[in-house]
């Protein structure tokens, strides 16, 4: 009997797309998961810090503030799903040198300095976004940088 299986990439890419839904983001919808060797390890998506509410409740600070994509990362009341997914393994002991990122969009300039600090080998996105600074330090560090094929 013969079936139409997902790779790995693609089934951890599903994984990370449902999980984007969780978000509470009013401008973007992300998803991260870190997986390693074939298990996820920790998931996070953007969004308020827990026991605080969310923008979907309050409102958007950046929207408000006409602060545009990309830019002034620390107005903003949430983390970013790649912080999120960071922060669930530190929470719960679990080690994430050596893994890999799998999240809807490229990580930003400071998501991508936690990741290099936190072990991470590579990191497969969707969507991208324009962060040459980021380009630049992942790839100083060695880290693979793939689009999703799926």
């Amino acid at each position: 009997m013969e079936y139409d299986r997902p790779s790995w990439n693609e089934y951890f890419a599903s994984i990370t797309r449902m999980v984007a839904t969780r978000s509470t983001c009013l401008r973007r919808h992300v998803g991260a998961i870190l997986v390693k060797e074939k298990r996820i390890l920790a998931t996070g998506y953007n969004g308020a810090p827990a026991g605080l509410k969310h923008c979907v409740e309050v409102g958007c600070l950046r929207e408000n503030a006409a602060i545009p994509s990309g830019t002034r990362h620390e107005l903003c009341r949430a983390l970013h799903a790649e912080q999120n997914a960071i922060v669930q393994a530190a929470c719960h002991g679990i080690s994430i040198a050596g893994a890999t990122l799998y999240c809807t969009n490229k990580p930003c300039i400071i998501c991508s300095k936690m990741l290099i600090n936190a072990g991470i080998k590579r990191i497969f996105f969707d969507q991208g976004y324009d962060d040459e600074l980021a380009d630049a330090i992942l790839d100083e560090a060695g880290i693979e940088l793939m689009r999703f094929e799926t």
